[in-house]
């Protein structure tokens, strides 16, 4: 088991030392409030992927519309100059 490359030996140690820090009746606060906290991090860090998505899959989307369109405006410019060209006299 290793957690923040923390192994079971050091994850004991700490534990020991928290308990006699903060005592038996304070630990289980301790751990509840420092699960709350990672658990907002964890969803904060999860929206935070899902709306960098959500804009690249937009990105993406505005780089394919462009792609498609582009093409067929050059040829329209390359026509306007050939029509222009040819007017008729009377």
């Amino acid at each position: 088991m290793n957690i923040f490359g923390i192994g079971l030996p050091e994850m004991a140690v700490i534990m020991v030392v928290a308990l006699l820090i903060f005592g038996p009746k304070k630990l289980p606060e301790i751990g509840r409030s420092l699960g709350k906290t990672i658990r907002s991090f964890q969803e904060a860090s999860n929206e935070f992927q899902n709306e960098f998505k959500k804009e690249a899959e937009s990105l993406e989307q505005t780089v394919k519309t462009t792609a498609e369109l582009e093409p067929k405006q050059i040829e329209a410019t390359k026509s306007q100059p050939e029509n222009a060209g040819s007017s008729p006299t009377s």
